[in-house]
């Protein structure tokens, strides 16, 4: 029966998508002068990040379709997950950036209960996997795509505040992520802040409307010495807005350890840390209350 079962699935298993042709031709050469996105770093300027293209394909899979931003550490594109027939973003990391405490971090999320109410508030992994280069290799994290943070959607919005049922929806579900942070995971997040507070995607035809804007109207670019530096492109505001989602944890840890080292940002650092004092997961809670 089992064997039949596993035919079954194999029979009627959906083939990878076709790998999409992206336009060589029609794109804005940016000037020279002008520093664009990530060119900006010094580790660009050290060669130390990945030179990604749109049309690319990673891990035989995972074909890119636009950048969506960048950062010191790393660029972020929207891409087709041509075997899964569904979009994800890549976080490409420079070289031998991407620490592998922050990758265990991302195994603890996902053997909590998934049950859990929180779970669904919580960013995790859906792939990790490394880009061989000579010289060094670049680590990549593949997650859902999300639409913006609480601090781009505050000053989207025109009198730059939150909705009373924004809001308090908002911080319900920020509570409910915490608390599977806290009690299922045993991890400290340490940076919440509204950056790292997104809204999920429920409108997907953001993303077709994205891809379709890119094959329509090529993002601008421009080459450093051979290396192309693409201009990032904004996901349109959606119909309606999904779940409040905590991410960016790259300097979560454990919360059964004592420590008192230096944590958070200053504006958000709760009493405990500014006193070097033991402190776990109530400054969390602090962070929250900050915001």
């Amino acid at each position: 029966m089992a064997s039949l079962l596993e035919w079954a699935k194999s029979t009627f298993r959906r083939a990878p998508s076709p790998h999409i042709r992206f336009p060589a031709t029609g794109f804005e050469t940016i000037n020279a002068s002008r520093i664009l996105d990530e060119e900006r770093f010094e580790d660009f300027k050290k060669g130390r990040y990945y030179p990604v293209n749109i049309g690319d394909v990673f891990s035989s899979k995972y074909q890119v379709i636009g950048k969506l931003g960048f950062g010191m550490t790393s660029t972020v594109w929207l891409a087709r997950d041509l075997a899964g027939h569904q979009y994800v973003t890549l976080k490409v990391y420079t070289r031998n950036e991407a620490s592998q405490e922050e990758f265990q971090v991302y195994k603890y999320l996902s053997q909590g209960n998934p049950s859990h109410p929180g779970y669904p508030h919580v960013r995790t992994a859906l792939d990790i996997f490394t880009i061989p280069r000579p010289g060094g290799d670049h680590h990549c994290l593949v997650q859902k795509p999300m639409w913006e943070s609480f601090r781009d959607l505050l000053y989207r919005h025109p009198s730059h505040r939150f909705t009373e049922n924004l809001l308090r929806f908002g911080l319900i579900q920020v509570f409910l992520a915490l608390d599977y942070l806290h009690t299922e995971c045993k991890l400290v997040h340490t940076d919440i802040k509204a950056d790292n507070i997104l809204q999920e995607i429920e409108d997907k035809s953001i993303l077709e409307s994205f891809m379709n804007s890119e094959m329509e109207n090529p993002s601008p670019r421009k080459f450093v010495r051979g290396v192309p530096v693409y201009a990032s492109r904004r996901l349109e505001l959606p119909k309606t807005f999904g779940r409040a989602v905590l991410s960016d944890f790259g300097s979560a840890v454990q919360g059964d350890e004592r420590r008192n080292h230096d944590a958070q940002p200053n504006f958000f650092k709760s009493p405990e840390v500014m006193l070097k004092a033991d402190w776990s997961y109530p400054i969390d809670i602090w962070n929250v209350g900050l915001m």
